[in-house]
């Protein structure tokens, strides 16, 4: 029996550390080219919007009243024009999703700010301010070479993020495979 189970541990953590493998090549490559990255992320979003838009028409009926009806009807409408707008101009597309995020990080650095101050006596409280002083550098980095920096921003953080997700799973799973062994 315990055989069997270190088997089926060691076959997931091999499927694991291939996974893992091609994260952190995906993520190389994203980084290497951030334009590519970047505007297959916006066609990804762009036709989720698009899908989604599709699905807050078709369920538009079940609303019942005649204002949520109209409301999800023009839900639809707008996520749908985005969407098409998205994927017939990629690059536009980048630059609106650039815009966007310098805008969310701006809002996450005066959040982490208001945090850091009500938190202020406890430990590790000090954290929040530097992340939050991180986190407002970027925004403004961002947002005063806007809209050149829609040319590298997306592609670059999906790639940060998808190579150190790689990196995490792999320690991982490397750490299951050595209790098990």
């Amino acid at each position: 029996m315990a055989n069997l189970m270190t088997a089926g541990v060691h076959k997931a953590t091999t499927w694991s550390i291939v996974l893992s493998m091609l994260m952190i090549a995906a993520g190389v490559s994203a980084i290497c080219v951030p334009v590519i990255a970047g505007v297959t992320v916006a066609a990804i979003v762009g036709s989720l919007l698009v899908f989604s838009g599709l699905l807050h028409l078709a369920f538009a009926w079940q609303g019942g009243r005649a204002g949520a009806v109209l409301w999800e009807v023009l839900l639809g409408m707008v996520y749908g024009a985005i969407g098409f707008y998205l994927l017939a101009s990629p690059v536009a597309g980048l630059a609106s999703l650039t815009l966007a995020i310098a805008i969310y990080l701006l809002i996450e650095a005066v959040l982490e700010f208001v945090l850091s101050f009500q938190l202020r006596p406890a430990p590790g409280s000090g954290w929040l301010l530097v992340d939050g002083v991180i986190t407002l550098v970027l925004a403004v980095l961002i947002w005063s070479t806007w809209p050149s920096s829609a040319l590298w921003v997306v592609g670059t953080l999906v790639g940060i993020s998808m190579f150190f997700s790689g990196i995490t799973r792999l320690m991982l799973s490397m750490a299951v495979r050595r209790i098990v062994a």
